[in-house]
């Protein structure tokens, strides 16, 4: 299945490939790679002649239904390992052990020194406990390895892979037969992992970050959070001005309406004060004549 997927990918993507000579044709050694996308693991042993192990959680190996097994069969065929990851530690110990495994079979083991996909392309701080304690604690060399372009292939969240080559740079194998015996040594396995991320830094061109992948993942988390809430207050905020807004609107609306309608009242009341005046001047002015009608019958009366 292995040589089925492989040559699949092969046909599909036609990954370049430089420095395919370090890769040993037999005897174990260890292959460290960047990390950039959920292919890495097919890509890199695609192109390969030898079976490459890589550690992958096991819960891709123990989902139910025909989903899981087809998972599992998949991840079985292209050298995936599985390790329960519940608890951090045992997980540490379990990958450690498993690695020791493959190298003493004589085989080639791959692994992340990031423990993580980088969330943005860059380069971050390698892991030192399971890399460099198998390194030490084997004596197996340690191939750094450069994944080119996976990232653009597959994002994180995206389900179907863009068709474009990617690029594989394997690099010169790394002797640390130097350090033999002092796998527990917490210095040194700081030491080894940073030379390594080195050579790694070198044949990949991405930029490096002195903090571990996952730091960077819940910071990340973090920003979009507070990015978020930050949207959401700003709305809540615009929605509060507009109702604000409307209120006064409408409140000014009210006033004047309610000033139309005085005015409305006060026009009436005048033009009604105005009809009782010229009725009063009428009558006063019928008044006036019928007094000086009587007048004059009166005059007449005494000539």
């Amino acid at each position: 299945m292995k040589f089925s997927i492989g040559g699949s990918l092969k046909l599909a993507f036609r990954p370049w490939v430089e420095g395919l000579e370090n890769i040993p044709a037999e005897g174990a050694a260890i292959l460290a790679s960047n990390h950039l996308s959920f292919s890495d693991s097919f890509f890199l042993p695609a192109i390969l002649d030898r079976k490459v192990t890589f550690i992958a959680k096991a819960e891709y190996f123990t989902t139910p239904g025909l989903k899981g097994r087809m998972t599992a069969a998949f991840f079985k065929g292209v050298g995936q390992l599985p390790v329960d990851r519940s608890g951090a530690r045992g997980a540490g110990e379990a990958a450690i052990k498993s690695g020791i495994d493959v190298i003493e079979r004589g085989e080639l083991f791959g692994i992340y020194p990031e423990g993580t996909r980088s969330p943005d392309g860059r380069l971050y701080r390698g892991k030192p406990g399971g890399l460099a304690r198998v390194a030490l604690a084997t004596g197996a060399p340690v191939i750094p390895v450069a994944m080119i372009d996976t990232e653009k292939i597959q994002p994180p969240g995206k389900v179907m892979p863009k068709l474009m080559r990617p690029g594989i740079r394997i690099g010169k194998p790394l002797d640390f037969s130097r350090y033999n015996g002092m796998e527990h040594d917490r210095f040194v396995l700081r030491a080894v992992t940073d030379e390594v991320m080195y050579e790694i830094m070198k044949l990949s061109g991405q930029e490096y970050v002195d903090i571990y992948a996952t730091a960077a993942k819940r910071q990340i988390a973090e920003a979009a959070k507070a990015e978020k809430e930050e949207e959401k207050a700003e709305k809540a905020a615009l929605a509060q001005a507009e109702k604000q807004a409307a209120a006064e609107a409408a409140e000014q609306r009210a006033a004047e309406q309610r000033r139309a309608e005085l005015k409305l009242v006060e026009d009436d009341g005048g033009a009604a004060k105005n009809a009782g005046n010229a009725e009063n001047a009428e009558n006063d002015g019928n008044a006036a004549d019928g007094a000086d009608g009587a007048a004059k019958d009166s005059g007449h009366k005494d000539a």
